[in-house]
């Protein structure tokens, strides 16, 4: 099936709204909650804006909520189960390159499990967790080159690391072939 921004896009605004209402939160007392700004709250409950997977974590947070949560339209809030093929989150400029969430689970501490395909030249710019957070990698398959503040390095197939992803990063395929590697988030 097709990946369709849309459809994602009105799931997560249903699920914004709901979550909101039901604690009786203004679009206010969210953005000061989740450090998202209160026009950029107005915009995704309105269905306007291509919002980044960083802004809907920070959400998710201040909702403690999973990301899958509040994502998608299957899963009961306080479940945490995330259907087997996952949900697709973002796709690339080219054909090939996606972000599918393969798990997320409450934990005293929220842990997320993500695949990622990204095309030969394509990239993701990823935004700045918020203080504490922690991204691991483990390449699957390719070259993986990841650029930040600290530096660029290439990891291959079978390399792993972990850092700290409260400031920007990228994750970009350089190579000739396809990339793939999962990505766990731990906030």
């Amino acid at each position: 099936m097709p990946f369709d921004s849309k459809k994602l896009l009105g799931t997560v605004s249903r699920n914004i709204v709901q979550r909101r209402r039901a604690l009786k939160w203004s679009q206010q007392d969210l953005a000061e909650r989740s450090a998202v700004s209160r026009r950029m709250i107005g915009m995704i409950e309105g269905g306007e804006s291509n919002v980044s997977l960083a802004t809907l974590g920070h959400i998710a947070a201040a909702f403690h909520l999973t990301f899958s949560e509040l994502v998608n339209d299957q899963v009961a809030p306080g479940d945490g189960v995330h259907p087997d093929k996952g949900i697709q989150l973002w796709q690339g400029s080219r054909p090939g390159t996606k972000v599918d969430l393969l798990q997320s689970f409450p934990a005293s501490r929220t842990v997320e499990l993500w695949k990622w395909t990204i095309a030969p030249g394509d990239r993701y710019q990823g935004e700045p967790d918020l203080p504490g957070y922690r991204e691991m990698v483990y390449v699957l398959r390719g070259e993986l080159t990841l650029e930040r503040e600290a530096g660029t390095e290439v990891l291959k197939a079978g390399d792993s690391l972990a850092f700290p992803s409260d400031s920007p990063y990228a994750f970009a395929n350089t190579g000739k072939g396809s990339l793939s590697f999962i990505l766990n988030v731990v906030a």
